[in-house]
């Protein structure tokens, strides 16, 4: 592996708690690709991890429901020929996944009020572009 995987600050994918598998990829690709396990399905178990923070542990949890087994998440990554290259692509599509899992959520939105100058400015213009189009009728002739 290149390296430690950083999910967001100094929070990254403990390299002991990930679980790697291997297949062959389906597709065509040559004799080489009949012989080769090159397909990596890489699994992380969230909900026993003691590397996330707690709060950013239940968040994923919650946001990631419909994506978990039993509170393992897995992705899979098949695109390259090689396997060294799949198993980093499925490591960084992890650790991108667990990181917008992980954000905090956005802050409400504040209600504002249009004001007047923009509102009158927009209906003058509006007033201006029906008159332009009912000059252009045929009925003056």
């Amino acid at each position: 592996m290149s390296g430690p995987y950083i999910i967001r600050g100094s929070v990254s994918l403990p390299e002991a708690e990930l679980m790697w598998r291997f297949s062959r990829s389906s597709g065509p690709g040559g004799q080489h690709v009949n012989t080769s396990d090159s397909q990596v399905e890489l699994r992380f178990d969230l909900a026993k991890t003691e590397a996330l923070p707690q709060v950013w542990k239940d968040r994923a949890l919650q946001r990631l429901a419909s994506r978990t087994v039993g509170g393992v998440i897995s992705v899979r990554a098949s695109e390259h020929r090689s396997q060294w290259r799949n198993r980093e692509t499925a490591a960084v599509r992890l650790a991108a996944l667990l990181a917008e899992a992980t954000a905090p959520p956005p802050r409400p939105r504040r209600a504002t009020k249009i004001p007047r100058g923009i509102n009158e400015r927009r209906l003058r213009e509006k007033k201006q572009r029906a008159q332009t189009k009912r000059g252009r009728s045929g009925h003056d002739w």
